[in-house]
């Protein structure tokens, strides 16, 4: 399909900007390792604090970077699907809203005035623009969406009885929930933090602050994965050479994700003494419910590789697995994908353990956690990202993929990466090592009373394999840059490798409407997070003053002062 010219160069300023920033992501995503393996035996390194390198590895990978590819892959995936193009004044608004929004939170992390991770945790105090800047990005991608509502609520008029397209139905599902658990972090950037920055007000409820970051931080997780569970749906059994055994599998995964994402975030804070037991183990249940579209769409994609499998030839009851094209260079895309789906069976499993009331206590704020969740974030989520935006830039831009051989390379080698990195920071979480701490500063510093020898081999696992990724991403960004400065050899176009349906569904309206489920998400949501509010009012003492991550004391105002 051809997209208009300001549509596309819209698309592709998307796609660039946030891959451009990724790699200042990806450095201090090693810088990370190294400082806790105790390579560095200082707090910072080229004028850059340690937290000050967390903020930016975490706000540039986790939030950025997802934010602007999600949109980018949604003005694609409308266009591509419904045969309508998204407002040209609308997708700018929302260009220019996202772009200003992150070089405001870019200017507070690089001066060293927001090194407050990515979770910017209360009483850590940023910079209000860091704060403003992020609620812009957020702003931002509402007015895409917006657009997609209007342009989805025309299509369909004119379409009553067709099923609405299921990359389609994915990104409006995906941005619903976007949309919903935003409005919790807006009102805690907007309300409780930029005044508190400000000094308007002295103090801040810090545990209402993360209940409501949690509300949104758990649910962005899906809101990272929905893409990439779009392309194993729609593109990945067309890449393998198959088809998709089940679209309406599809859509139930979709729907269960919309009714469960965002209720299940107090999982986050089973250490928290504000909320309730009750609370929490509620939402510990629900946790555990989310799992069921993940298990739909594991059996579902299993079939659809295994068909495609068959197709090549394959006999036997495994056969057909090594029959699919992992390192062919003209189906990159596949991958992409299925190693993001490997890394997807560890994150998910170790998930569970995250997610046990019981079992959280032994691994909680250890670094089993980013072990974790780099298993999910760096494993699908990235892959996707990485794979889906190379392949829109080869497209929107007309240009061949530069260094094809290398670029199939890439998801193989950052896997490994990922799976030694991970291996590393589960086993030393295990045995009791800190997230988020410079380790080189005291327990991996030979000279420090504090120096743990128990963990030495795992940071040396951690180091290892963030070397691996460190490697797999600059191979990426030669192929990425590569790719977008080479010449033009082909006319611009959009043209998603679409999978067929293995066999005809009958079409059910209820997974081809929205209204019934948004419902029920809002009557679920006002019974898991109510009781959960009330608990962090009703709970609180005394109002937390500001501090900075270089100084246990609180920040003293000049009244307060005299």
């Amino acid at each position: 399909m051809h997209i208009s010219k300001p549509i596309r160069n819209i698309i592709l300023i998307e796609l660039f900007v946030p891959v451009l920033l990724l790699t200042i992501g990806i450095y201090h995503g090693l810088m990370q390792v190294i400082y806790r393996a105790g390579v560095i035996h200082q707090s910072s390194f080229a004028k850059l604090d340690y937290y000050q390198g967390l903020t930016l590895h975490g706000v540039i990978n986790a939030i950025v970077l997802t934010t602007f590819f999600a949109v980018a892959f949604g003005h694609a995936t409308v266009a591509f699907h419904l045969k309508r193009e998204p407002n040209y004044k609308a997708s700018m608004l929302s260009l220019c809203l996202m772009v200003g929004g992150t070089l405001m939170a870019a200017w507070a992390m690089l001066a060293g005035k927001a090194s407050v991770l990515y979770t910017f945790y209360a009483p850590l105090k940023a910079h209000p623009l860091f704060y403003l800047g992020t609620a812009l990005l957020i702003v931002g991608s509402w007015v895409a969406f917006f657009d997609w509502v209007t342009i989805y609520l025309k299509w369909k008029k004119d379409n009553r009885e067709v099923n609405t397209p299921l990359a389609v139905l994915g990104t409006l599902i995906n941005f619903t929930i976007w949309f919903v658990c935003t409005l919790a972090v807006a009102y805690e950037v907007l309300v409780l933090l930029i005044p508190w920055s400000m000094g308007w007000t002295p103090t801040v409820n810090v545990s209402l602050t993360r209940t409501l970051f949690w509300f949104f931080g758990h649910a962005l997780v899906y809101f990272w994965l929905l893409p990439a569970y779009i392309m194993f749906y729609t593109i990945l059994p067309k890449v393998a050479g198959g088809k998709l055994y089940s679209e309406l599998a599809g859509r139930i995964a979709f729907f269960v994700f919309l009714l469960l994402s965002i209720p299940i975030g107090v999982h986050h804070q089973f250490g928290d003494p504000a909320i309730g037991r009750g609370i929490k183990l509620t939402q510990g249940i629900l946790t555990f419910g989310v799992a069921i579209p993940s298990f739909i769409t594991a059996f579902t994609i299993a079939a659809s590789l295994e068909y495609a499998g068959r197709k090549r030839g394959a006999k036997g009851l495994w056969n057909w697995v090594w029959k699919l094209p992992f390192f062919d260079k003209n189906v990159y895309l596949f991958g992409y994908l299925i190693n993001g789906l490997i890394l997807f069976i560890f994150g998910g499993l170790t998930g569970l353990v995250n997610a046990s009331y019981s079992l959280n206590n032994v691994i909680h704020n250890t670094a089993w956690v980013p072990g974790h969740f780099h298993l999910t974030v760096a494993g699908p989520v990235f892959l996707a990202i990485l794979g889906m935006s190379i392949f829109m830039t080869s497209q929107l831009t007309g240009k061949k993929i530069f260094l094809p051989k290398i670029n199939t390379i890439v998801p193989y080698l950052w896997t490994v990466g990922v799976l030694i990195f991970s291996t590393g920071l589960m086993w030393g979480g295990l045995l009791g090592e800190p997230r988020r701490t410079n380790l080189g500063l005291t327990y991996l510093n030979p000279e420090s009373e504090l120096y743990n020898p128990y963990w030495v081999i795992t940071t040396m696992l951690g180091l290892a394999g963030g070397g691996i990724m460190f490697t797999a991403g600059l191979l990426y960004f030669v192929v990425f840059f590569g790719t977008f400065f080479s010449k033009r050899t082909a006319e611009p176009v959009i043209d998603f490798p679409v999978s067929e349906v293995y066999h005809t569904e009958k079409r059910i309206p209820i997974f081809d409407t929205f209204r019934p489920w948004l419902i029920a998400m809002a009557i679920i949501l006002f019974m898991a997070y109510l009781p959960a509010i009330m608990d962090t009012l009703n709970n609180n003492r005394k109002g937390a003053p500001p501090y900075l991550p270089t100084d246990p004391a609180p920040v003293i105002s000049t009244s307060e002062k005299k």
